[in-house]
């Protein structure tokens, strides 16, 4: 029973070590981790020291990795910088076998640990939420560390190999013992603490040197399994780095395990010939040290195709959205497709910013009586106009690999057209982003609960007196969503003959802002409402009525470009971008297209 006690209470100390060592540690640095990581990691060999680096120093590969998950989450670091980090803190992580073999077994732990500790809890105390007290945390977690391998040690000594479940050197008996250290670092979640362990079994006697080097391979597998949860919900770059740690702790097991004979016998030789040391708890941290740097190098090459493969999977649709669907480069070589591409690719770019617009406007006073916006409301406007953005991008690439060749004058015309089509695009999506984080930032302490959502301001339709701002300016965000309906280049709001509405719709908005516009200044003029909030909604009504002007400038611009073909559709595919092509202007309207300039 004592055995069991000591073994226990070795694992707890042990653990309760490493968390307060780490945790010192993270307060100590206070934001200079996240310095390091930013600035270290520019290369794939810097982010690999990095790693090694910070994991040596956190004494845990398991806490570098989560952290790294969460620097990805934020985009604080990139997925390739990341990549890095977590290989490097897999050899880092052997650090802690060092420290154990050189100091946990040729010390007097208690005169070694002691110190350390009652320092360390000094500090800590006196000085609770400072860098003074991580570092005691720091240091207290370091003595507890090695008493709890102290601990281990007489709990180990007190078993012979026959108290433990016999494991042959055979096949079956290896995969036990991989099977061992997988179980052990799942549950005590710490790759480090099953190391340790591992070399307190080896060092009594318990296991052999071999089983023991199984135990740590299957460790390097549990491992994996905080990560795995950490990027559970995650944005897909944590969830790849989750997955290529996976691959790299995994292929690295495989090829350890293939190796594990050979290997023995060269560390063993290597030790008896160069350091003249045979101990079988040496050996067992050069092995652990060198699997993990044979995984890194196993990965220099493949890396490259792991990034490009992973990139692929656990796609969102805001990164499907950001590759362009229909440019390709060896389109640009045949300046006819080149032009469809570029028309469908505008449309498309039209339908993301039209949406952008649409959720902008609804965050506003476009529906009464107003509710909380939607949780991470910016962050969604934010990640659709990085969408479009991007989109422009491409398409001003596509525009220049087409223009280093010689053009038909005819296609060489129609060139700046379609860069002025997704310039109002861009605009549009810009100046809707802004009076969309206006909206989410409003305070919505206004009771409408009383008030009909189709009751308009006296001076425009409806003549019925508003009782405050938003319920004034309503109607004009009603009829910009209007008109962005209309204008939506894959919208479905069109008229039978398949002619534009956005002119119309266009018209509409204005009359209805003009209104707006004069009730306002009435209002704030006889005191109805205080001047410095109407010229607040004027300037947002003045953004919105000139990303109105840039959706129609885009759109009649798209419309008389109709000499495309239209995309071909299959029945049985439901995209989602549905792309249709306008007809032209309705002759009713000859001014709707003859629309200024940039």
């Amino acid at each position: 029973m004592l055995l069991i006690v000591n073994l226990l209470g070795g694992i707890g100390l042990f653990l309760l070590g490493m968390t307060m060592l780490t945790d010192g540690l993270k307060l100590a640095a206070g934001g200079a981790l996240e310095r390091i990581l930013a600035a270290w990691t520019r290369t794939r060999l810097y982010g690999l020291l990095t790693g090694i680096l910070v994991t040596a120093l956190v004494q845990s590969s398991t806490a570098m990795t989560v952290a790294a998950i969460g620097f990805v989450n934020a985009g604080l670091l990139s997925f390739t910088s990341a990549l890095w980090v977590v290989f490097g803190s897999n050899l880092g992580s052997s650090v802690t076998g060092w420290l154990v073999a050189l100091i946990g077994f040729k010390f007097k732990i208690d005169a070694f640990a002691l110190p350390f500790i009652g320092v360390g809890m000094a500090l800590k105390l006196s000085g609770e939420g400072t860098r003074r007290g991580g570092l005691g945390g720091t240091l207290a977690g370091f003595g507890l560390l090695f008493l709890g391998i102290d601990l281990l040690k007489e709990g180990f000594g007190g078993l012979s190999p026959a108290d433990l479940p016999e494991m042959g050197r055979d096949l079956g008996g290896m995969l036990t013992a991989v099977l061992i250290g997988l179980l052990l670092t799942i549950i005590l979640q710490a790759s480090s603490a099953t190391l340790t362990i591992a070399l307190t079994a080896v060092a009594g006697g318990m296991v052999t040197l071999e089983i023991a080097a199984a135990i740590v391979i299957g460790a390097n597998i549990g491992t994996t399994l905080t990560g795995i949860v950490a990027a559970i919900n995650a944005t897909p770059n944590a969830r790849r780095l989750a997955a290529a740690h996976v691959f790299f702790n995994v292929v690295t097991a495989v090829v350890a395990f293939a190796l594990l004979s050979p290997l023995l016998k060269l560390i063993h030789y290597i030790g008896v010939q160069f350091v003249g040391d045979g101990n079988p708890v040496t050996q067992l941290v050069i092995f652990h040290t060198g699997f993990n740097a044979l995984g890194v190098l196993l990965m220099w090459p493949l890396s490259t195709p792991l990034v490009r493969f992973l990139q692929g999977r656990f796609q969102t649709v805001e990164e499907d959205e950001l590759r362009p669907r229909y440019l390709d480069m060896n389109v640009a070589s045949v300046p006819a497709l080149a032009l469809q591409a570029l028309r469908r690719e505008l449309a498309r770019m039209g339908h993301l910013a039209l949406q952008l617009a649409t959720d902008a406007t609804q965050l506003n006073p476009a529906h009464l009586p107003r509710t909380v916006p939607p949780p991470q409301s910016e962050t969604r406007l934010a990640r659709k106009l990085a969408v479009v953005e991007q989109l422009q991008k491409q398409i001003g690439s596509f525009v220049s690999q087409m223009s280093r060749q010689p053009l038909h004058q005819d296609v060489a015309d129609k060139l700046p057209e379609l860069l002025r089509i997704a310039t109002h695009f861009d605009t549009l999506s810009r100046v809707m982003y802004h009076v969309g984080v206006l909206g989410a930032h409003d305070v919505r302490t206004v009771e409408l609960g009383a008030l009909a959502s189709n009751r308009h301001p006296a001076g425009i339709p409806g003549g019925i007196p508003a009782a405050d701002l938003p319920t004034t300016v309503a109607p004009v965000f009603l009829a910009a969503l209007a008109f962005f309906k209309a204008a939506d280049p894959e919208s479905e709001a069109r008229s039978a003959e398949g002619k534009w509405l956005a002119s119309e719709a266009r018209d509409a908005f204005e009359d209805t802002y003009q209104a707006t516009k004069a009730h306002l200044l009435h209002a704030g003029a006889g005191g109805q409402f205080q001047v410095t909030e109407v010229y607040d909604w004027l300037a947002r009504l003045s953004d919105l009525r000139r990303a109105v002007e840039q959706g129609h400038k885009a759109s009649q611009r798209l419309s008389a470009m109709s000499d495309l073909a239209p995309t071909p559709t299959v029945a049985s595919e439901v995209p989602p971008f549905r792309e249709t092509v306008p007809a032209e202007p309705s002759p009713s309207k000859p001014d709707a297209v003859a629309d200024n300039p940039l």
